[in-house]
């Protein structure tokens, strides 16, 4: 299964200089918040493959301009033939607003999910807006990850750990991927496509 993977910025390579071409042998897009909810849109519209995503800290706007034809995973676990798909948005809270948690808060939604998890024996990827604790995060409260992302790494081990929040642009100490236990971590910052079969997905991610 091919997957796209995109997240907090606009990709000019698929919306500035669309060609449906570059979407074909997509299976599946999995958006990891703070997008345009008009670009998540756009991209449901030029193909078959299901548009997953969860919020960022500044998708106040997704209420007002849900993204058409697309599906959010947020606190659910969503099944795409067989790929069991876990969805957690959000960033650290940091100031008052909406999808921002305290360590607490996101433990807590987590906690909520236990039977889904159960029921569904685990997950094969998690899907969230900011990383884990201390691996790929930033020092700064508002970028820094959650502990709960390591444990449910630990405890499920799904395939792959797909994040957003901090930019690649911000420096060379935010990598595109990284291993944590079992997991392949991505950061999707703007766009980055693998495949979920793939046993050393950092040798081909595009």
């Amino acid at each position: 299964m091919k997957i796209l993977a995109i997240a907090d910025k606009e990709s000019e390579y698929l919306w500035d200089y669309f060609e449906k071409s570059k979407l074909e042998g997509i299976d599946l897009i999995i958006s990891c918040g703070d997008l345009d909810p008009r670009y998540l849109s756009f991209l449901a519209t030029f193909t078959a493959a299901p548009v997953l995503y969860v919020h960022g800290n500044h998708d106040e706007k997704y209420e007002q301009i849900p993204p058409d034809g697309c599906v959010c995973i947020e606190d659910q676990i969503y099944v795409h033939n067989g790929v069991r798909i876990l969805g957690l948005g959000g960033s650290m809270r940091y100031k008052p607003g909406t999808h921002q948690y305290t360590e607490r808060q996101m433990r807590r939604r987590f906690s909520r999910l236990r039977f889904q998890l159960f029921r569904r024996r685990g997950i094969d990827i998690l899907v969230t807006h900011a990383p884990a604790f201390e691996l790929n995060d930033g020092r700064d409260l508002p970028h820094q990850g959650f502990r709960v992302f390591r444990t449910l790494m630990e405890k499920y081990r799904p395939k792959f750990f797909l994040h957003g929040h901090v930019h690649m642009s911000y420096g060379r100490r935010h990598k595109r991927y990284d291993k944590y236990g079992d997991t392949n971590v991505i950061n999707a910052y703007d766009r980055c496509v693998f495949e979920f079969e793939d046993e050393n997905p950092q040798e081909h991610l595009s």
